[in-house]
């Protein structure tokens, strides 16, 4: 199985969606602790579903994989470094039992979605990880 992930910075819209459509994505799960904000853009929350509902994508919004507001602040702030943001993550992951919360087949040509420009410093990429560990037969694209 196949689990993507993406960021939209540095991206266009044309980018962005040609992107998707490529790679036979059926579904963006948005982690976005924030999704409202101008910065956003396109990805927007009130209108991003709209424009994947277009290109036949199906939306969710979904919490369990969503950074807490203090460890994300924490981490844009440089109070804690990307080594203790990931341990922190990790743990909060592990907390919430995200491996028992979710059906794995649901994310089926699913792609992640996170502002970051790349996947290196992203929870994106931490979270689909994680999954990895339990779902042994994931394949991890970034995009």
């Amino acid at each position: 199985m196949k689990l993507f992930t993406i960021g939209f910075t540095g991206k266009s819209a044309e980018e962005f969606f040609t992107l998707l459509k490529k790679n036979k994505i059926n579904k963006v799960v948005d982690i976005r602790l924030n999704n409202t904000s101008q910065m956003a853009g396109f990805t927007k929350a009130r209108d991003f579903p709209y424009f994947l509902k277009l290109h036949n994508i199906e939306y969710e919004n979904n919490s369990l994989f969503f950074p807490t507001k203090e460890l994300l602040n924490g981490y844009k702030n440089k109070k804690i470094s990307w080594k203790e943001y990931e341990k922190i993550f990790l743990s909060l992951l592990k907390e919430r039992k995200v491996e028992e919360k979710i059906d794995i087949k649901n994310f089926e040509n699913s792609v992640f979605l996170c502002s970051e420009k790349t996947a290196k410093n992203c929870h994106r990429r931490l979270s689909v990880e994680y999954l990895k560990k339990f779902f042994n037969d994931i394949n991890i694209v970034h995009l």
